[in-house]
């Protein structure tokens, strides 16, 4: 497999890229939409919102989880899962900070 580079590039570059990569499929934003409106939520939960499997639901928890996006406890047999508030802050900082750096140019060239 070959190097992705990913340590040529700032660490501010590299952890934005770690929450782009977690949000860019429609399923883990529908699960962080769930994890919000609910506050909380048990993977089975997940599983009963959206039209994905089990084994789907969990594979895309797992990316949100390492991205840092959510956490979970295990609760017996279940693990419940919720927005780690903290990266939740820094990841938003961070995309905020890319995007209100963007300055319109007068007279655009595209």
């Amino acid at each position: 497999m070959g190097s992705t580079k990913a340590e040529e590039f700032s660490v501010k570059d590299n952890r934005i890229s770690k929450y782009a990569k977690a949000l860019s499929h429609p399923a883990r934003v529908a699960i962080l939409k769930l994890l919000i409106k609910k506050q909380a939520c048990i993977c089975g939960d997940i599983v009963e919102e959206l039209p994905l499997s089990q084994s789907t639901v969990s594979q895309h928890l797992k990316e949100l989880k390492e991205a840092g996006l959510i956490k979970g406890d295990i609760e017996g047999t279940k693990v419940c899962y919720c927005i780690d508030e903290q990266e939740w802050k820094a990841a938003q900082g961070f995309i905020n900070e890319l995007f209100a750096g963007y300055v319109p140019m007068k007279n655009s060239c595209c």
